[in-house]
């Protein structure tokens, strides 16, 4: 199969630019024309012409939320589905998106209804997107939907944002002292160890054990190491994504020390709160918007106990109920919703409940960092620090024996 690059023009007039795969150009051309489109132009990419990194690119949430706005802003002006789709098609600038917008339009001209043909692509549009374009369709108010999602969007990237500035610190600084102190273990050291050897005696335990590091290190198992570590570090990433490695790991996350627990909670609270309001004021039915909640929450914990509050709702129980009996729930959580659900005013009530805790997590993240600031010297110094020691304390010897 080659790749083409091809013009065409569309029953419309619009000219659109794209690629596809086809055995040979005959075969590519009768393929645009069956799609109905006037081919102008048809060239088969060369090597230098594809991009390399193109299967390692990715569509970002910002991409997706362009996309979203704009197509919210044309169906609200009275442009038909397809034709919105044909428009965005042309001006969006991600490859990977303009191929599946495309492939969205083409099953929607096959008579596919909009949310079913976004379902066909989980790693764009997730099941919250489609669920909600789903109720749109049904209740005819597709625009203010998209804008909807839009906005929840928007508030889960920023909510991301924060928590991802908050990291970036730490792990930066603690990649740093790995390199500092492999650097020094196999240059640094080596220079001291000949030293050493030439005076002879016994040399104290630190210093022995930082040259038995940097022996192990400058060794042939040096590389070994380093590949085991980033391949292990790999296996469990991997495995936190399965099952079993969400059910033992978030509870995990929740209960860890320093505010990262605490912050980790509110950020799923927020989550839970915004996706179920979001939800709920799109008209999605309330057992599916909480099944959809819990399977966008982001946490195991706060996933299984809305599924099993999502059993005892469905069996007449009011929401906040069943969500009082799970201690990842705090009051305040639960007496807002029932508070909501006693008002009519469900939808209100959990937007305060995910204003208040994005509010909470950025409070938390600012008093993270001036926690980890400090906490990340100390640990940097001790480890350069530690290396330094351990190679001085024969000089010192030395300097004991001349006295």
């Amino acid at each position: 199969m080659a790749t083409f690059t091809y013009k065409a023009r569309d029953r419309q007039g619009t000219v659109l630019k794209s690629t596809l795969e086809a055995e040979d150009a005959t075969a590519a051309v009768a393929a645009l024309r069956r799609r109905g489109l006037l081919v102008i132009d048809i060239s088969e990419q060369g090597l230098g012409q594809r991009d390399v990194l193109e299967p390692f690119r990715r569509i970002k949430l910002q991409d997706t939320v362009v996309f979203t706005r704009q197509f919210a802003t044309m169906i609200n002006a009275g442009l038909p589905i397809v034709r919105s789709l044909y428009i965005l098609s042309e001006q969006t600038e991600n490859e990977k998106l303009r191929n599946v917008i495309i492939a969205v339009r083409k099953d929607i001209e096959e008579g596919v209804a909009l949310s079913d043909a976004l379902a066909k692509h989980p790693e764009v549009f997730s099941r919250l997107y489609v669920e909600m374009v789903r109720a749109g369709e049904a209740g005819g108010i597709l625009d203010g939907v998209l804008l909807r999602i839009a906005s929840q969007l928007e508030k889960d990237q920023e909510l991301r944002r924060k928590v991802k500035s908050a990291m970036a610190y730490p792990t930066v600084v603690l990649v740093l002292a790995v390199l500092a102190a492999s650097f020094m273990l196999i240059f640094i050291v080596p220079i001291f160890a000949r030293m050493f050897e030439d005076l002879g005696g016994t040399l104290p335990l630190p210093t022995r054990i930082a040259m038995g590091l940097s022996d192990l290190l400058t060794s042939v198992f040096g590389f070994l190491i380093y590949a085991g570590m980033g391949f292990g570090v790999y296996l469990f990433l991997r495995w936190r994504k399965t099952e079993k490695g969400r059910r033992t790991v978030d509870p995990v996350m929740l209960r860890l020390p320093v505010r990262i627990g605490d912050i980790i909670r509110k950020v799923a609270l927020a989550r839970f709160a915004r996706t179920l309001g979001t939800l709920s004021a799109a008209g999605v039915p309330i057992l599916q918007a909480i099944e959809v909640t819990a399977t966008s929450s982001g946490n195991w914990v706060v996933e299984r106990a809305l599924l099993k509050s999502r059993e005892a709702i469905q069996e007449g129980l009011p929401i906040y109920k069943p969500l009082e009996e799970e201690p990842v729930f705090p009051p305040m959580v639960t007496r807002m919703i029932a508070v909501g659900e006693e008002t009519g005013d469900l939808d209100g009530m959990l937007a305060k409940i995910a204003e208040f805790y994005e509010s909470e997590v950025e409070a938390s993240v600012k008093a993270l960092t001036s926690i980890i600031e400090p906490l990340m010297i100390v640990v940097v110094g001790g480890i350069v620090g530690g290396i330094i020691i351990a190679m001085y304390l024969p000089m010192f010897q030395i300097f004991e024996l001349i006295e």
